[in-house]
This record gives C-alpha cells, sequence and structure tokens, in this order.
C-alpha cells in the first residue's frame, strides 16, 4: 500500500467516509493515519485534555493489521483502519475503564462492551479512552482525578458532557469517530458545543451491554463524528440485536448510509416552536441560526410546519425523576460505604435521588408512556421533528455550566429531555456560529426506528453547507479550569427539612454536612416537580417501564 503524502495537519480533519475512500484507493495508509493522530493527541491537541488514555502500541499494531489484510483484499468495511475513541463508561478489554471516577482508577475490565466488539470486528482502530464526566454524570469537575475535556473553539468554554472526550476529540481534530452515550443529552450537548455531529440513536437500537449504566430506562449508545454520513457508518457497524442487553430489540438494521440521497423531496418536517420561543427563550443567535437552517431544508424540498408537543417542562420533570431515582438506586451501596469517593458534582445530582418517593417514580413512568404516545401521534403528521439544540457553549466558570441550573434539578425546561424521554433517535448538527466564534446546533428527530430519515436530513443539510467542515485552530496552553461556586441556597423551612433527613436516614446514608447540604439545596426543587407532575388519572395508563418476557427462541 503506497504512504500518503498528505501533511498531518491534513489527516486531522479527514472524516470517515473520505478516510475510508482514501484507503480503498491505497492512497491513504492506516498506519499513517493513526500515528498523525497519535502525534496530535500528545502534541498540539494535549491542551484539549479529551483523552484519559491513549493506547498508542495496540493502534499502531491493529493499523498495520488493517493495512496488510486489506492488501490482500480483506476487507471488513468502511471502518477497517479507521481511527476511533471511544467514551470512558464503555468497556474495553485492553484498555482501563475508569467512568472518569476514583471509584474505579486502575479498573480493567474482562471484556469488551458489544459495541467496541462490534467496532473491532469492522476493522476500527482503537486510539484509546475519552474523557467523560463522572458516570456519565455531573458536570465538568476539578476533584476527580482527571481533569475535564476542554472545548477546541475556546479552551475557556465548556466542551458538553457527559460525552465531553468524545466531541472534544472529534472538533480538536483528534479522532474522525468517537462512541458516546446518550442518558439525559449527553451526546448531543458535546457534539452542539463543539461542533460536531452526534446520534442518539433509537432507544433499543445499540446495544448497552458492558457500559456503564446511569439510568438503564433512558441510556442509549451511539456515534460522534464530524458529519451524519459518517454516523451512518458507524451506527451500521455498531447496531442489532443483542440479548445481553434486556432493552435490546429485534429490529432489522437498514442501509443507513443508502438512505442519504441529499434531497429532502416529500419529506415534512415539524418545528415545535414553543419549545425555544416560549418554553425556554433560546439564545438569539441559536434561533437565528435555526431559522437560517429551516430555509435551507426547505430548499431541498422539505415542508416545513409548526407542530405543538407538550410543554418541555413536562418532559424535563419525568426525565429528571426518573433517572435521578434510577441513578440512586444503582450507586446507592458504593455511596453509603463512602459518599466521600465521588466528586461534589456526581453528588450533587445523584444524592437527591433519595428524595424522590416510588409514587413519583410510578407516576413519571405512567407520563412517560403518555408523553411518548403524544409525540408518535404527531410524528404520524410529519417525518420529522427538528428544533434548537446546545449551543453556544458557556465558560467554565459560568454557572448555567453546571450543577442545578444545568437541566437537573432545575425549575427551567430542558432542550434535550423532549427527545430522552420519548426514546426517538435524535441527531444534533452543527448549523451555524456565534459572534463568539463558538458553534451554534439544531436536534433532528424522528419516529421510532427510523434512524435512517433522521440521518438523511443531517446529510442533506451538510451536503450544501460547510458549518461542519469547520475546524478551529490549534489550541495554546491554558490557564487552569475555574468553576462558578454554586448557585445561593434556598431558604429551607423547619419540615422541609425534616423531610429531607428522614429521607437520608431511610436511605441508610451517612453524610457529611456538605453532603447533606447538597441534599437539602435540591429538596424544594424535587418538592416542586414532584407537584408539577401531578397525577395521571386514567388508570388504565401502564407505567413505561414495564418489561415484556421473552419469545421461545429469544
Amino acid at each position: 500500500m503506497t504512504t500518503d503524502a498528505r501533511s498531518p495537519s491534513t489527516l486531522a480533519w479527514l472524516g470517515v467516509a473520505e478516510g475510508a475512500a482514501l484507503i480503498r484507493a491505497r492512497e491513504l495508509s492506516p498506519v499513517d493515519w493513526t500515528q498523525a493522530l497519535l502525534a496530535r493527541i500528545e502534541g498540539t491537541g494535549q491542551p484539549i485534555d479529551a483523552f484519559i488514555h491513549v493506547a498508542a502500541d495496540s493502534a499502531l499494531a491493529r493499523a498495520r493489521a488493517a493495512e496488510e489484510q486489506l492488501a490482500v483484499g480483506h476487507d471488513l468495511g468502511p471502518l477497517h483502519g479507521v481511527p476511533c475513541a471511544i467514551k470512558d463508561i464503555i468497556a474495553t478489554a485492553d484498555m482501563p475503564t475508569t467512568a472518569h471516577s476514583r471509584v474505579l482508577i486502575g479498573h480493567q475490565p474482562a471484556a469488551d462492551a458489544t459495541i467496541v466488539r462490534r467496532l473491532r470486528q469492522a476493522g476500527a482502530v482503537l486510539l484509546g479512552k475519552t474523557a467523560t464526566h463522572e458516570f456519565a454524570h455531573g458536570g465538568p469537575s476539578t476533584d476527580l482525578p482527571w481533569p475535564p475535556a476542554r472545548n477546541p473553539w475556546n479552551l475557556a468554554h465548556f466542551s458538553g458532557g457527559s460525552s465531553s472526550g468524545s466531541g472534544a476529540a472529534l472538533a480538536g481534530g483528534l479522532a474522525p469517530a468517537a462512541l458516546g452515550t446518550d442518558t439525559g443529552g449527553s451526546i448531543r450537548i458535546p457534539a452542539g458545543l463543539c461542533g460536531v455531529t452526534g446520534l442518539k440513536p433509537t432507544y433499543g437500537r445499540v446495544s448497552r451491554s458492558g457500559i456503564y449504566a446511569l439510568s438503564p430506562a433512558l441510556d442509549t449508545a451511539g456515534p460522534m463524528a464530524r458529519s451524519a454520513r459518517d454516523c451512518a457508518l458507524l451506527l451500521q457497524a455498531i447496531a442489532g440485536h443483542d440479548p445481553a442487553d434486556p432493552a435490546s430489540a429485534r429490529v432489522p438494521v437498514a442501509n443507513f448510509a443508502a438512505a442519504l440521497v441529499g434531497h429532502l423531496k416529500d419529506i415534512r418536517i415539524g418545528v415545535p416552536r414553543h419549545f425555544f420561543e416560549s418554553d425556554l427563550r433560546a439564545h438569539p443567535e441559536a434561533a437565528a441560526a435555526l431559522a437560517h437552517a429551516l430555509e435551507v431544508l426547505s430548499s431541498l424540498g422539505a415542508r416545513i410546519e409548526a407542530v405543538t408537543l407538550a410543554p418541555m417542562m413536562d418532559f424535563g420533570d419525568v426525565r429528571v425523576l426518573i433517572q435521578e431515582a434510577e441513578a440512586f438506586a444503582i450507586y446507592h451501596a458504593l455511596l453509603r460505604e463512602d459518599a466521600g469517593r465521588f466528586g461534589q458534582d456526581f453528588l450533587g445530582r445523584v444524592l437527591p435521588g433519595c428524595l424522590v418517593p416510588a409514587f413519583a417514580q410510578a407516576q413519571a413512568h405512567r407520563k412517560r408512556r403518555m408523553l411518548v404516545g403524544q409525540m408518535a401521534g404527531v410524528l404520524q403528521t410529519v417525518d420529522a421533528l427538528v428544533t434548537v439544540g446546545s449551543g453556544p457553549a458557556p465558560r467554565f466558570d459560568a454557572r448555567e455550566t453546571h450543577g442545578f441550573l444545568y437541566g437537573l434539578w432545575s425549575d427551567k425546561p430542558n432542550l434535550l429531555a423532549p427527545f430522552s424521554v420519548t426514546g426517538f433517535p435524535t441527531l444534533s448538527v452543527c448549523n451555524g456560529f456565534a459572534a463568539s466564534g463558538l458553534p451554534t446546533s439544531m436536534q433532528i428527530a424522528g419516529r421510532a426506528w427510523d434512524d435512517a430519515t433522521v440521518l438523511r436530513i443531517g446529510d442533506a443539510f451538510q451536503q450544501v453547507t460547510d458549518w461542519h467542515q469547520r475546524h478551529p485552530a490549534d489550541p495554546v496552553s491554558p490557564g487552569p479550569v475555574s468553576l462558578a461556586p454554586p448557585e445561593p441556597a434556598e431558604a429551607l423551612d423547619a419540615k422541609t427539612i425534616a423531610w429531607a433527613d428522614a429521607c437520608i436516614a431511610h436511605a441508610d446514608l451517612r453524610l457529611t454536612e456538605a453532603q447533606r447540604s447538597l441534599v437539602l439545596q435540591a429538596a424544594p426543587r424535587v418538592k416542586r416537580m414532584i407537584a408539577r407532575l401531578g397525577s395521571v388519572d386514567d388508570r388504565s395508563i401502564e407505567p413505561a417501564a414495564v418489561f415484556r418476557l421473552d419469545q421461545p427462541g429469544d
């Protein structure tokens, strides 16, 4: 195979599809591509802090093997020889998996997660493990063993979470492809803030086996790349039923790349304007970018029409009450043993899960079923929904970057929650840049299992725009990350304090005063969230958590 003469700086920005084509034309060596990226990770890309483990030796060995296999006609598909990064809550048998927590420092899984195994089977070259937030939760933290990943567009700004390192690696030219996970927006937020592309597939489309759970009712794994086309190639490799994941569905895997036809003729797109005009006032530059993007989609043949969904706050309350109750249950034993091993941001989100009573959890699951049905009904009248995504990225020292104001235990709606709650496929696509030079994004959501149409819309948009092809200048060494202090605590009455303390005692938690204060700070917010949830009067509506027994032969 001939050696590519491209400069390392050019190799840094190759996409999956482009690189795969060059490899097959013998104009690019997988070894050269991998070497260039490894040098960049350890060199100009180091200030981004995107990786917490780099597997240089094994990556080069796999790149050489791919080159040798392709030279004799043994082609495993479009990912063969393509470098890829893995979020560090996804198990890798040959690399540590720490979940960005001191609880798991040095942890070495015995086996790969299913999606890692499928990537290897497709011939991908695994570069290493990317930074995340602790157990894919919390926000950027300075009290953990590793620094938070920075936004390559401006190192003083947040890269999003919790797939923060994956988004930063893509935007910083350190990898052309990455795996992320999304419970409440953790693929879409970093994709949007970093100006790359990320897909939260339909819930159940991609196996979560071998991935640390946060909220199994919501957890989803998916691809991140620089384009919808590249995400389609990654999804093709990792999608499919897995009996090791109880949520994995026996649904045929479409040819996602074949759906990328370049036009939107006969596609109907619904825009829930109330999401970003009244439920939540979106950033003016994000709203303007969406307006322009809708004009582009219309020019491609799409019919744009306004639609109305449930209030965005309804989705947010359901999401948080389900997510945090499940997260608290999953980590309860470790929290009871020694909560001090966790970072404060993780604790500030998970510990208040002890305040969510069983009736509220059940009602949240029942209301979730109603919200899914309502959105599915709207999607019978249109093919997809488009709304504002995340961005521009806040600074690290802005309060909205972390803690309660970032869409959790909050009285503020969350733009990401609607599609987390429904489980419908949702793509985050860069659709412009603010005056600050930071990216904006839009979300494209579709019907359950129709990931192909979502990718088609994103790809058609990217074929006639170049937002996704832009990249930042090489970073310079930054100063230390400085986070804003938490917002002032609400004044609590004696009854609320007694209720919170009773919940802490009932959960058998032995907390420091600082840890207890995290629960107390959230307590009035939890109460308001439960009150907003209300009741579901139709007793025939079953919780969305109801499971099905496997059929014979499953």
